[in-house]
């Protein structure tokens, strides 16, 4: 307990001391940089916080119980300064130190992992019956029963140590395509470590503490702003620097509100995006115009986000928070590309019928080889353009436009390798899982509005979206992906009701939001096999969340609970919370996220082991032209069973107990 204490406490001095003396060089490149400011005498107004936040989980899908999943202590100050001549600096620092890589470290850090076995079904018998095979001995492959010498895996180059099996923290093999991923810290393990855009190639010293990168996010924000006067109440707006950007009307899922991405690897879906969007360097302008006769005000923004491409952060596998377990498909594709592996319940032998067999395959066979993160140009920098206004009736409303690089990353496949069965390598190989990673350009169009319901004494909420240029996986496809494009909205209602039980001289906030998605040209059918095949997000998807807040104890005492749930998915996830304000200083919170069903059944998808890639050597028992490369559509849950899971369903084993500590000095 005495180790466990100095680790938190040298965390929050070190993390103090790094984001005071980035305050203090802010301060100095403020004054000395920027241009004919006039003097000021005004001093800092600052604020200073500091939180911890600690977690635990049960078990696992796995029957392993996973312990501490957080142990974070965070420093943060904010600050704002008057630098003269209307011109104001604020800043924004943050730093922490996540403890749990050290304090559960077979779980995250240097100690996770172990040896596993990988599924071979093979009901005829042919070859032992069904088993479980161990990493590195696949019944096809150089150390199996049927020797293919030209696969060349090498155990010594991929050790049977270190690894998960693909998507084991929430469910079962259950006849997918699944392979081993190494999920140490890359200091400790670097098979499969790549940089997928500020993730997946951390060491546990990055991991610990993540604002401290070259990218500098223990600057949160550092911005210079003023309002320049015009004539007949007019202004321009301007703020230059590292900033947050909110365009959404919304909480949890988001529709405008694209401009920055979003750190998912520091609790998922469930921080407020306040503390989880990726800071970026930008300029924002603002014409205010005033009123008119119908209009009360009218504003024009111009958004130039001229930082260097930065995706979403989807969590690096072996870490607690790993959306839709993404990051650990992309280590262990990396990983199989680079150094070869073992995959379960893959080759078909012909004249045997329904029989998948663990494959080793050699490296540059099969995996995600390239990842082509966008470097600054001017044609990669993001530029949207917002007009608002509120009319004399009190509506709110806004037209959005914005152009920008996908957050999210896509695998095209196809792509090169060596056939594992001739030696031959080709640049391109139809169907064969393959991957290069893009962040493709994506154009949005879309609207908002708020409005006062008085008949029922709400607040009312709407956003939509169209993009255009979005990437998704489409088994149908030579290419295994598609371009599409999307529609999505959302309606939200606010209303502070009297419930008597809970406090009659307060009301309690019901807050609800219905979610909706539409692919357009959706690509879905049964393929000769019977399993579904096609594009394997839904063409439509309605996700519901619902909060109740509650004020107590002259506001001191907040309990609450929010529900999300996944229409598609069935899958529902329930958050309760208490929040106790000691003092005006000193808050304290304790709370739960529960996940509860699921039905693996409704996620399982064409997971390629019967496409051809290699005619005739892959054409195996499944039928049709052993010539000819395409998907027969058998499906499992890996790898592609996780997008039909969504955020709630593939984290299903992930419920967890937390406290939360937070004081201002």
């Amino acid at each position: 307990m005495d180790t466990y204490k100095k680790r938190s406490h040298l965390a929050a001095r070190v993390g103090l001391g790094g984001v005071l003396c980035a305050l203090a060089a802010l301060n100095a490149i403020a004054q000395d940089n920027l241009p004919d400011l006039g003097s000021s005498n005004s001093k800092w107004k600052v604020d200073v916080y500091y939180e911890n936040d600690t977690r635990f989980r049960g078990k696992d899908n796995t029957e392993r119980t996973v312990g501490l999943s957080k142990f974070r202590n965070t420093v943060q100050v904010e600050a704002d300064k008057d630098l003269g001549n209307g011109w104001e600096l604020h800043g924004v620092l943050r730093g922490t130190w996540d403890g749990v890589y050290r304090l559960n470290d077979d779980q995250y850090g240097k100690e996770a992992g172990g040896a596993i076995n990988l599924d071979t079904t093979d009901p005829a018998g042919a070859f032992g019956g069904t088993r479980s095979t161990p990493h590195g001995q696949g019944v096809v492959g150089d150390n199996g029963l049927i020797d293919t010498p030209f696969l060349g895996f090498d155990l010594n180059r991929n050790p049977n140590e270190g690894l998960r099996v693909l998507g084991d923290r929430w469910h079962d093999v259950e006849g997918g395509a699944a392979f081993g991923v190494p999920v140490r810290p890359c200091d400790y393990d670097n098979r499969g470590c790549a940089d997928f855009g500020g993730y997946g190639d951390k060491k546990r010293s990055e991991l610990e503490s993540p604002e401290f990168n070259s990218r500098l996010d223990f600057l949160r924000e550092a911005y210079v702003k003023k309002t320049f006067a015009l004539d007949d109440q007019r202004s321009i707006f301007l703020k230059v620097g590292k900033q947050q950007v909110v365009w959404g009307r919304t909480d949890l899922f988001r529709v405008l509100d694209v401009i920055n991405p979003v750190d998912y690897s520091r609790n998922n879906i469930y921080d407020e995006l306040e503390d989880i969007r990726i800071p970026m360097w930008m300029v924002q302008a603002e014409y205010r115009m005033g009123g008119s006769e119908t209009m009360q005000e009218r504003n024009l923004q111009v958004v130039w986000n001229f930082d260097k491409f930065r995706p979403n952060n989807l969590g690096q596998c072996g870490t607690a928070n790993v959306i839709l377990d993404a990051g650990c498909f992309f280590r262990g594709m990396k990983n199989l590309w680079d150094n070869g592996g073992t995959v379960a319940n893959f080759a078909n032998i012909p004249g045997v019928p329904g029989s998948y067999l663990a494959t080793d395959f050699g490296p540059g066979q099969i995996g995600l080889d390239e990842v082509h993160l966008p470097g600054w140009k001017l044609k990669n920098t993001q530029l949207g353009v917002k007009y608002e206004g509120v009319t004399q009736g009190g509506l709110s409303f806004s037209l959005n436009a914005l152009t920008y690089r996908s957050q999210l990353p896509s695998l095209r496949g196809g792509k090169r390798g060596t056939n594992g069965f001739t030696g031959q390598f080709q640049n391109a190989w139809p169907y064969l899982i393959s991957f290069d990673m893009h962040f493709p350009r994506v154009n949005l169009i879309g609207g908002s509005m708020d409005f006062e319901w008085e008949a029922a004494n709400a607040a009312v909420r709407i956003e939509a979206a169209l993009t255009d240029g979005e990437e998704f996986a489409n088994t149908s496809k030579p290419e295994l992906y598609s371009e599409n494009n999307v529609f999505r909205a959302v309606i939200g209602i606010d209303r502070p009701t009297f419930i008597p039980f809970i406090n009659p001289r307060r009301t309690t906030l019901i807050s609800g939001q219905l979610f909706y998605q539409h692919i357009f040209n959706h690509d879905l059918k049964r393929g000769p096999m019977g399993g579904l095949m096609g594009i394997p997000d839904w063409e439509d998807n309605v996700i519901g969340t619902l909060l109740i807040k509650a004020f107590l104890k002259n506001d001191r005492l907040s309990p609450q609970i929010i529900f999300a749930h996944d229409f598609r998915a069935q899958a529902t996830v329930a958050a309760p919370q208490v929040e106790w304000l000691l003092s005006d200083n000193l808050k304290f919170a304790i709370g739960a996220n529960v996940k509860l069903g699921s039905n693996n059944d409704r996620y399982k998808f064409d997971d390629c082991r019967a496409c051809n890639p290699w005619p005739p050597n892959t054409s195996g028992n499944y039928g049709g032209n052993p010539l000819e490369a395409y998907s027969r559509g058998l499906a499992g849950l890996e790898p592609l069973g996780r997008f039909r899971a969504g955020p709630i369903g593939a984290a299903w084993a992930e419920d967890e107990i937390y406290a939360t500590l937070r004081y201002k000095f």
